[in-house]
């Protein structure tokens, strides 16, 4: 530690691999589990307490099917250029919102009109890599 401070070491069993393999693997497992991390608390896939075989393999199931979907959106993603970590994607993605924005008519009615905010720049690079509509829902319009 005195002649080494801030080094970074990595020990493994695995003796075929060469220096960047292993920090590849290991750079790779880290982003794993910060995504699982990421998908457990937001799909409420933690804790798990199923008495039953079939819920635990449903509940594994829909844990890696849902990490198949990251995985999918990031590789796409990259190709645009577009490299954050999950965290940073699922921020950006965090910032649109819908909104609902009611006015009186003469005729005493009143006029509900429901849309998307406008996406800004990152976001919209994020929904052209991915052929998103930018403002998805469209306009509804509701006259009560």
């Amino acid at each position: 530690m005195a002649t080494h401070p801030g080094v970074y070491c990595l020990r493994s069993n695995e003796l075929t691999w060469d220096e960047e393999k292993l920090w590849r693997t290991y750079t790779m497992l880290t982003d794993l589990e910060s995504v699982f991390r990421s998908l457990k608390s937001e799909l409420g896939l933690r804790p798990v307490f199923h008495s039953k075989e079939d819920r635990s393999d449903g509940h594994l199931f829909i844990t890696v099917l849902a990490y198949q979907c990251v995985q999918a959106i990031r590789v796409n993603l990259k190709k645009a250029g577009i490299n954050g970590s999950w965290t940073q994607l699922r921020d950006t993605l965090g910032v649109q919102r819908r909104v609902t924005t009611s006015l009186r008519r003469k005729d005493g009615r009143t006029i509900h009109v429901r849309k998307s905010t406008w996406a800004e720049p990152e976001l919209m690079a994020i929904y052209q890599a991915l052929a998103i509509n930018p403002a998805p829902g469209g306009i509804k319009k509701l006259i009560s």
